[in-house]
């Protein structure tokens, strides 16, 4: 099989404050609109839109299979896009309008029947999701042609994630100010006031993506084949063991962190009992934004100690202790007293320590895997590689999301009343016990992944000759 070269590989050997900043800003947007889906959308659902919780969770089921389905065939496409500002930063552009449009369209509550509004809270979720890939499959692709020197990428991927978690902050930090912003403006239209909320953050979104793509250059040409058919991407994408191991792994720690966002709402409303008592500077915000905030900043705390641990111990080491020492805090939380806040609030920051220093790496091994496979079949697939990211997430996602809106109704949760002695107990369980179930899976998995920094090292020397030669046998 023939491998062509790589022509040139890099206009540029060095990427700038301004690229990296730019390059984050892309995930700032796309972290925004995933953390209100992630926090709010289960709660807007049931509490504004009027759906009961079960109708919900199989809305979350069928869609978010078809999304997540979708994903490697948008990363086939995009590898075969060619446009004057190359292969991925094109959708960048195309799909920021879409983008935040489509996210406004979501928080919309027309005055329907609830068959109709069902209808309607399908059609735009699932177009909201196909935008979302549409976009964001690119956007991540993008990091594997923006350079191809192994410590830049890690600089990238560690920019991306620190705007990520500050995109979700602004979220978490905003939404309370913006809601009452909006009553006192609407005279108390909640639903409107939820509208005009998310209107706000998609704005920024649209001007983010622009600026990512405005910022941000591809530089490493992909290597071309006379016959690189999409079957073959999907046949080598399929015999790629440690992709597999990472997808699975993905998808445990993104069953934790659904469950935990989509419950913790209704724990504070209805366990907690007590949520809007905090000031600051005069703003007041409740102590489930409070809550939330403090694991998003937890998180960045986790992405820069990910990197300082891999460098010394390894990338697997570092994600299985994460992940074994989430498993058992986890668990702990389920143990806690409405009344113990301080607790609560403990075990919120070093879980989401925990959580955050994995994404990084998990965005670091994909970036191997797609080593390993070009060099074992002599192809490289950049954006179905990486539309496994954002598969691996909305199958998580899915995952957990059907469990809360199932287990809500299963247990006998009703909105906006005081909840049975089950209610709560299976809010607590969401909050505890089953996300520790997810970051056990992910532990189990990560145990096989065989992509060591000693193996890599000799992956990536044979590449480089192969690309030198230009054989592939």
């Amino acid at each position: 099989m023939h491998l062509s070269q790589l022509d040139g590989t890099m206009k540029s050997s060095e990427i700038g404050l301004k690229e990296k900043i730019g390059y984050g800003l892309g995930d700032a947007a796309s972290s925004m609109f995933w953390k209100l889906f992630g926090m709010y959308l289960l709660f807007f659902y049931t509490d504004i839109f009027g759906l009961p919780a079960a109708v919900v969770g199989t809305m979350f089921l069928v869609t978010r299979i078809w999304d997540a389905v979708n994903d490697p065939i948008f990363g086939a496409i995009a590898d075969r896009t060619h446009s004057r500002w190359g292969k991925f930063r094109p959708y960048l552009l195309w799909g920021a309008l879409p983008f935040g449009v489509c996210g406004v369209f979501l928080f919309l509550t027309p005055d329907w029947s609830q068959g109709a509004r069902t209808v309607y809270a399908y059609v735009t979720y699932t177009l909201m999701m196909m935008v979302y890939s549409f976009i964001n499959v690119p956007y991540a692709s993008l990091l594997g042609v923006m350079t191809s020197d192994t410590v830049q990428r890690t600089q990238l991927s560690s920019s991306r994630m620190i705007f990520a978690f500050v995109g979700s902050i602004l979220v978490l930090a905003a939404v309370d100010p913006l809601l009452a912003l909006f009553d006192r403006m609407t005279s108390g239209d909640t639903a409107l006031n939820w509208t005009l909320t998310v209107a706000v953050f998609a704005v920024i979104a649209i001007l983010l993506f622009l600026l990512c793509f405005s910022w941000t250059r591809e530089r490493v040409v992909p290597i071309k084949e006379s016959d690189n058919r999409l079957w073959d991407d999907l046949r080598d994408l399929s015999r790629n063991k440690p992709w597999w191991i990472l997808i699975g792994a993905g998808i445990g720690v993104l069953i934790c962190n659904s469950i935990r966002d989509g419950a913790a709402i209704y724990y504070f409303k209805y366990y907690v009992s007590r949520d809007a008592a905090v000031s600051l500077s005069g703003a007041s915000f409740t102590l489930t934004s409070v809550y939330l905030v403090l694991g998003q900043a937890a998180c960045i705390a986790g992405i820069l100690l990910a990197a300082v641990l891999s460098r010394r111990f390894g990338k697997k080491p570092v994600f299985a202790g994460a992940m074994a020492l989430a498993t058992v805090l986890s668990a702990a939380f389920f143990f806690l007293s409405s009344t113990q806040i301080a607790g609560i609030m403990i075990l919120q920051v070093l879980i989401s320590t925990c959580l955050g220093s994995i994404f990084p790496l998990l965005w670091s091994m994909y970036a191997d895997t797609a080593d390993y496979s070009e060099l074992k079949t002599g192809r490289r697939a950049t954006g179905l590689i990486f539309s496994s990211s954002s598969m691996s997430q909305k199958f998580g996602w899915t995952i957990g999301g059907t469990l809360t809106g199932w287990l809500l109704g299963y247990y006998g949760f009703q909105a906006n009343v005081e909840q049975t002695a089950g209610a709560i107990f299976g809010i607590r369980l969401m909050l505890s016990v089953l996300p520790a179930a997810g970051t056990a899976l992910s532990l189990l998995l990560i145990l096989f992944y065989p992509l060591s920094e000693k193996r890599m090292e000799g992956v990536n020397e044979q590449l480089t000759q192969l690309r030198k030669t230009g054989n592939h046998d």
